[in-house]
């Protein structure tokens, strides 16, 4: 799949990982729609990048407000690429040093969004992009964003490691039930990387953080992550598959 000439979404689009997607997906002559909860960086985002991107409001938990962003893709083109980077994450033990058990509503909040919405996202672009038609015999492809806490779930993490590694879970399942309309389906598992949420830490946290790097001994640029998108939807032969983006980092127990 070419990105030169396909329509594109991208949900957490407005900034981290899905940011330097959108700006990548862009680079390689795509048209973006950029999906996020966060309008003032969304709209920002799409000014930067003139009449390459436009900003949908959407909650990837709310399937009307999905089907409305995905109907905006359609403005632009066909829609063929769906990339989905939002996401959430609080720490929280199964108990508390007190024995107090973990909040279930916390536990079903972290789920929801990145496992449901991300499921929510995927069924309803895979539809869109099903009615498409294909060019050498493909129609499009859904890339989802997992975390090596998938694999390497630390203490405190249980509901962030559950859900991501549901998406993991998913994502042959879905390239094998998605291959009759022609749509590949893989998943990235990126490690520590330099986003928003890192960015807020002391300099000497995130030293600390990126030398349990194995090499290179830095965070990861979002910049690597949005390049590694592009090359998925480039290489028509990969498939069912998770990519753990990490800089071989194995996460210890805290």
């Amino acid at each position: 799949m070419k990105l030169a000439g396909s329509v594109a979404l991208v949900t957490g689009g407005a900034s981290g990982l899905g940011g330097a997607t959108v700006k990548r997906l862009v680079a390689g002559g795509a048209l973006v729609v950029i999906v996020d909860r966060d309008e003032a960086k969304g709209n920002a985002l799409a000014a930067e990048l003139g009449g390459k991107a436009v900003f949908a409001k959407a909650d990837v938990t709310e399937p009307a407000q999905i089907e409305a962003a995905i109907a905006e893709a359609g403005k632009l083109g066909t829609l063929r690429i769906a990339v989905s980077c939002a996401g959430v994450g609080w720490a929280s033990r199964t108990l508390d040093k007190t024995g107090k058990p973990h909040d279930l509503d916390l536990f079903k909040t972290v789920v929801g969004i990145n496992l449901i919405g991300t499921f929510n996202v995927l069924r309803l672009a895979a539809a869109a992009i099903a009615k498409a038609d294909p060019i050498d015999g493909e129609r499009g492809v859904i890339v989802n964003t997992a975390s090596v806490a998938a694999y390497d779930g630390q203490i405190g993490q249980i509901a962030y490691a559950a859900s991501k590694a549901g998406v993991v879970g998913m994502t042959l399942p879905a390239a094998r039930d998605l291959a009759p309309a022609g749509i590949r389906v893989v998943t990235i598992a990126p490690g520590l990387f330099d986003t928003p949420m890192l960015g807020a830490l002391p300099e000497d946290k995130r030293a600390a953080l990126a030398a349990d790097v194995v090499f290179p001994k830095r965070l990861g640029d979002p910049a690597e992550y949005g390049a590694l998108v592009a090359s998925i939807v480039e290489l028509g032969y990969l498939n069912g598959e998770t990519i753990r983006l990490d800089g071989s980092l194995r996460m210890p127990p805290k």
